[in-house]
């Protein structure tokens, strides 16, 4: 089944609904395009092929951060998770169980 499947009737879904569906299969497509850029880099013995893999594997991460700043800003409650735990330093598991005590969960 491609990633670009709705499952749920299309004249269901409202036109936010529907673009909020669109940036999320472009952000898990670009994020398997880094990934297969990068296991091809690195299972190429040519140095050349490698820089212009991983190149391609930059632009492809450059995408992903573009659509998910869409997404937070069209997404309150993920603007909110992005807020809570992107840019924070030590342990992302411990952060959590930290925000799950500050609100009381």
């Amino acid at each position: 089944m491609s990633s670009e499947a709705l499952h749920v009737a299309r004249e269901k879904l409202s036109r936010k609904t529907l673009d909020m569906h669109y940036a999320i299969t472009s952000l898990m497509e670009e994020m398997e395009a880094v990934d297969w850029y990068r296991q091809r880099a690195d299972d190429t013995e040519d140095p050349e092929l490698k820089k212009i893999l991983l190149h391609n594997a930059r632009e492809e991460l450059e995408h992903a951060a573009m659509v998910l700043e869409w997404i937070r800003r069209n997404d309150p409650e993920a603007d909110a998770q992005l807020r809570e735990y992107l840019f924070k330093d030590g342990s992302i598991a411990g952060h959590e169980e930290g925000a799950s005590e500050k609100h009381g969960l």
